[in-house]
């Protein structure tokens, strides 16, 4: 059986971020978090504009592309972008985005959906402030990661050079490919760079060093942790293996006592109960993926018993795996 277009894709993103078979923890965290295709504009405004943006269940981000203009939190100082800045709201918090602060806001129109090629946007004249890529991505917040409660309100991620090259590269190629009339390919090749876009801004920004001080709990925290770390890679790689506290103490070498107090400090949960968290999180994102059949799947992520794997998963997403895959639960 071929695979599926969903799954080939996560694992061609894995590979476009670094890694290739070695297991990614962020990668995995996007790949489960993200649901459905990903939304994006090019989209070109003239001195005076101001737009508000309600608050949204998906992550927005906004990349300009030529120009300036301003985005205006609303608890929160204007934060100023320039070309190639990239700023990206996680938690999909209301926000505005104007040619200067003072500028009186309108409503956004219809929330975007799909991707709009050419000048959307484009007014009838005059010289364009700013030329921006606008979007959103879809978050499951069914089963959030708590990485993403980690993330701050908005991350904005200045253009300098030298700095992130592939975020840069990923910017250009979109940029360029919604520019023009869509040309073959671009079904399945804007979607995949929307999703390189999503994983090289996070990894620029956790690369920058935000939030990573040792004395801080939190995902950010834990990704930094060698020790932690090592277990997490472990957990995802194989997450269908009996693993214990002892065992994942080995991979992070720690004692079982050292080992499962600092996980729980920094992950937030027990060791088994992120195991198990884990296992029905990847579990549902292959219900949404993948054609294998629910006792598969069960099998894959560590289940033996196909009513224990049922009844935790109800457990954990309040509907049966068969009734999470159709969509009718």
């Amino acid at each position: 059986m071929a695979e599926p277009l969903d799954c080939l894709r996560h694992r061609l993103l894995l590979i476009a971020f670094g890694y290739g078979d070695q297991v990614d923890v962020l990668s995995d965290v996007v790949s489960t978090a993200r649901t459905g295709r990903p939304h994006a504009a090019l989209v070109t405004r003239s001195a005076p504009f101001g737009r508000w943006f309600p608050a949204s269940q998906a992550a927005g981000f906004h990349v300009v592309l030529q120009g300036t203009c301003r985005l205006l939190p609303p608890e929160a100082e204007p934060v100023a972008l320039g070309p190639g800045d990239v700023a990206f709201l996680p938690r999909g918090s209301a926000h505005g985005l104007a040619d200067v602060p003072s500028t009186p806001m309108s409503d956004s129109p219809a929330p975007l959906s799909g991707i709009r090629y050419g000048d959307a946007g484009r007014p009838a004249a005059g010289q364009p402030t700013a030329v921006m890529l606008c979007g959103a991505y879809l978050l499951d917040r069914s089963g959030p990661h708590p990485l993403l409660g980690d993330l701050p309100e908005v991350i904005h991620l200045p253009a300098r050079v030298g700095r992130h090259p592939e975020l840069r590269a990923a910017v250009d190629l979109l940029g360029t490919e919604l520019q023009r009339p869509p040309r073959p390919g671009a079904d399945a090749a804007l979607p995949t760079l929307l999703d390189l876009l999503l994983l090289y801004l996070l990894r620029a920004w956790f690369s920058d060093g935000h939030s990573c001080d040792d004395s801080r709990a939190g995902w950010v925290a834990a990704l930094h942790d060698p020790y932690v770390a090592a277990a997490l890679r472990a957990i995802h790689a194989d997450p269908g293996r009996r693993w214990t506290v002892e065992e994942l103490g080995r991979q992070a070498r720690l004692s079982r006592a050292a080992f499962a107090r600092r996980f729980t400090q920094l992950v937030g949960r027990p060791p088994l109960t992120y195991l198990t968290w884990w296992r029905l999180t990847t579990a549902a994102r292959l219900l949404r993926t993948c054609d294998a059949p629910v006792d598969t799947i069960a099998q894959q992520v560590g289940y033996t018993s196909p009513y224990a794997f049922t009844h935790a998963f109800k457990r954990q997403y309040g509907t049966p795996p068969g009734a999470y895959r159709s969509g009718t639960g």
